[in-house]
């Protein structure tokens, strides 16, 4: 099958893991995809090339290109003969040497992925949604092959986080891991703090940037955020997370009197994936979560704008560190992926490859057992007596109130409808902040709350962040 590149003749098939010719620093690939990612990813390697071979002793070639529609017209040159729709062939092909995938979605890709795992060939993939589905039986198929399963890309894109992560902090006690890893979410975030914009008016403004797609329920409602945690948590603890294992929480909710309220307390208010373990030795039990959080504006994540991301580690031993950057975007992406493919190139030249290590079956704790402070809302009857009335509530539950402000409309402005009252009355919006206070009491007390008469609803309910929480 021709390349359509000059390299040298090899001789029968390698063993997994090696090159025929160890003398050649050519290491051919095989692209699974080429939209945004895939297009700056060739477009990279041909810029890079010369200087890649020069620091790293390989060179890269990218032989063989699997889309949907080989008509359709590039942005980007590729060698003739290298398209193709036979992404299960490509994946086999004796004359690739390594699988980049950037198709996205669990299927077909999954199976592609799985076939050159199997036919000992290394991978490199940005694809959070698989691993966060599937990883464990992802990373145990690259394991019995013994090739490299590489994937920068996949949780915060361009930030170099994955590999620190598995490497360097291999025999850090990870306690904790906080993550802005959506940058569709901090952008709103940051519109509504900085500029007083309504969610709506926030959000259509991220999709006339391109931040955000026409169906943006993936961002804003936190399961993109839990993909990536579920895959950091898994890293992080060796335990076998997915992404149904991840609560999440979205931002649609939040009003911008929310937003307003945390900036005069000394909060901004970020979507936060948390990645958490309790315990110790064989009585560990992890959790990962997805939500808002009003965040003090004197922690790192606070000044985390736009649509940039940031991840926050807490070790037992190395203390608190922080990874900021771009985490989306082609150019962002592909050079994470490009990052990898340099490293599966240089250890299949030598016969190596990276462990991910063994993972293993831990409990989860239930979010209804975690402890947090906690911001809450409510519009009330603004008649004497409704304060003591809701205060009540907290405090048969056991949650107790650390401040509390109360704002009335002016008069003359009424209630739509409350009780059975023939009178329209006046409401009043009060935000409380709580010490901290267990999940279930927290529940327990918005259920009482949303039944009172004199409560007409029960509005934002946001955990406050707690920089050092009890394990």
């Amino acid at each position: 099958m021709p390349t359509g590149v000059g390299e040298p003749v090899r001789a029968g098939r390698a063993p997994a893991g090696s090159l025929t010719d160890v003398n050649s620093s050519v290491v051919r690939v095989g692209l699974l995809g080429c939209g945004t990612v895939g297009s700056a990813l060739v477009a990279l390697v041909d810029e890079q090339r010369d200087a890649i071979e020069a620091r790293a002793g390989v060179r890269l070639e990218i032989v063989r290109v699997a889309v949907r529609d080989t008509t359709r017209p590039r942005a980007v040159s590729l060698p003739d003969g290298a398209l193709t729709i036979d992404g299960a062939g490509l994946v086999v092909d004796p004359d690739v040497d390594v699988v980049v995938e950037v198709m996205g979605g669990v299927e077909p890709a999954g199976a592609l992925v799985m076939a050159a795992l199997a036919a000992g060939k290394p991978v490199v993939t940005a694809n959070k949604e698989l691993l966060a589905v599937a990883g464990p039986e992802v990373f145990t198929a690259a394991g019995a092959a013994g090739v490299d399963l590489l994937f920068e890309a996949a949780v915060v894109g361009g930030i170099p986080f994955v590999r620190p992560l598995r490497e360097s902090l291999l025999g850090e006690p990870v306690n904790r891991v906080l993550g802005i890893m959506n940058g569709t979410t901090n952008y709103i975030l940051t519109r509504m703090t900085e500029g007083g914009a309504d969610y709506g008016d926030a959000l259509a403004e991220a999709q006339a940037l391109g931040y955000a797609e026409a169906d943006p329920t993936a961002d804003v409602e936190g399961f993109d955020a839990g993909a990536k945690i579920a895959i950091v948590a898994s890293l992080a603890f060796g335990a076998r997370v997915r992404a149904g294992d991840v609560a999440c929480e979205g931002i649609s909710g939040l009003a911008a009197d929310d937003i307003a309220f945390a900036g005069r307390h000394g909060f901004v208010v970020k979507l936060l994936a948390v990645a958490e373990r309790f315990g110790k030795a064989d009585a560990t039990e992890v959790m990962a979560r997805v939500h808002p959080v009003f965040v003090p504006v004197t922690h790192p994540l606070a000044s985390v704008r736009g649509s940039f991301n940031a991840v926050f580690v807490q070790g037992e031993v190395v203390g608190d560190l922080m990874f900021y950057g771009r985490g989306a975007g082609g150019d962002p992406t592909a050079s994470a992926v490009l990052g990898d493919l340099i490293d599966a190139a240089s250890n299949l030249r030598v016969g190596a490859h990276g462990s991910l290590g063994s993972f293993v079956d831990l409990p989860f704790r239930p979010v209804d057992e975690l402890a947090s402070a906690f911001y809450l809302s409510i519009l009330a009857v603004d008649q004497p007596g409704v304060l003591a009335t809701v205060a009540g509530v907290f405090g048969r539950h056991g949650v107790s109130i650390a401040s509390m402000e109360q704002v009335v409309p002016p008069a003359g402005v009424a209630s739509s409808a409350v009780g059975a009252s023939l009178e329209p009355e006046r409401e009043a919006r009060i935000d409380f902040i709580t010490h901290m206070a267990g999940e279930r009491d927290v529940t327990n007390t918005i259920a009482e709350l949303r039944g009172l008469d004199v409560v007409v609803r029960v509005g934002s309910v946001v955990r406050v962040l707690d920089d050092e929480p009890d394990r």
